[in-house]
């Protein structure tokens, strides 16, 4: 199992690096210069070229991501911000815990919610307890995140005054939205749990446990709920990694300085070291999460746990 982990570590290196060269190219695509954007439009062109070279923008292209790569992974330097001449590192640590806190928040409310239902509706299909939650479910997933929250400030901040409509001062700003962005994911993880375990209660083994008279909970829950739930299990890191940085529309309606917030702040500004910077974190927390989802694996199946110990 160690093995596999330190090897799954060393193979995320390569990624971080395909990533950071692909963003670094389109970001140098794009029309200006951070000579031009620091100093804005007043500027003589001398004054441009001169913080240009100390900057080190007119090294060639290849030169230029060697030089970044090297300050950010052995240096630890990100760069300064070109809008708040602040360290980039620095930012992205003040955004990095909200983003992670709503994502977490959001993901276990799916869960909570998602999966019993969803094992519920699968072993009573067919009747209320399928239709009523598919129903709810279907209707949850087609709308947005933002306009779930609209709705929630209108009701509980707006006319009960319940809970506060934006910041990050306490639990309570977390609440709605939480609910705003778990309750689309919730529905996908219910009817996607529902698959999941229809597709292993028909297994034979399944059929063979209800032969040899095992009870009906035994079977749900002992046999079929640990084979349903790995991909059950894949769908819901993948979805937390997405919402770490995939907030966006939650986190500017309701004014909560995140990660998402923060890189496409810095796409419109064209601060360069923000979005670099963001998305290699964004990139390394996602190679995290996926890891971890491999490593429960191994808890969730003994027959993953036996390949990982064999080296396989």
């Amino acid at each position: 199992m160690y093995r596999y982990v330190i090897k799954r570590i060393f193979m995320m290196i390569p990624i971080v690096i395909g990533v950071s060269f692909i963003i670094f190219s389109i970001l140098a695509f794009i029309p200006g210069d951070p000579g031009s954007i620091i100093l804005g439009p007043g500027a003589t062109q001398a004054e441009v070229n001169e913080l240009n070279h100390q900057l080190g923008y007119d090294q060639p292209f290849l030169q230029r991501y060697a030089n970044y790569m090297y300050k950010a992974f052995v240096s630890r330097d990100f760069g300064i911000s070109y809008a708040t001449r602040l360290p980039v590192f620095q930012q992205i640590m003040q955004r990095l815990p909200v983003s992670f806190l709503l994502a977490a928040s959001a993901m276990l409310l799916a869960i909570v919610v998602g999966v019993p239902i969803g094992m519920l509706s699968a072993v009573r299909q067919y009747t209320a307890l399928d239709y009523v939650p598919t129903a709810i479910a279907l209707f949850l997933a087609s709308l947005p995140a933002f306009l779930i929250g609209m709705v929630l400030m209108l009701f509980f901040s707006l006319w009960l005054n319940w809970f506060p409509s934006n910041g990050i001062g306490s639990w309570e700003h977390y609440v709605m939205p939480t609910i705003s962005l778990g309750l689309p994911y919730a529905s996908f993880q219910l009817r996607f749990t529902r698959s999941s375990m229809l597709e292993t209660i028909r297994q034979d083994y399944i059929r063979t446990a209800k032969a040899k008279g095992a009870p009906e909970s035994s079977v749900i829950w002992h046999h079929a709920m640990r084979n349903a739930l790995l991909p059950v299990v894949t769908v819901a890191g993948n979805n937390f990694g997405l919402l770490i940085g995939g907030a966006v529309a939650t986190e500017t309606l309701f004014g909560m300085p995140g990660l998402g917030t923060l890189i496409v702040n810095g796409i419109n500004t064209r601060d360069l070291p923000i979005v670099m910077a963001g998305i290699i974190v964004f990139t390394i927390l996602f190679s995290l999460i996926i890891l971890l989802v491999d490593v429960m694996y191994a808890f969730i199946d003994p027959r993953v746990k036996a390949r990982y110990t064999s080296g396989d």
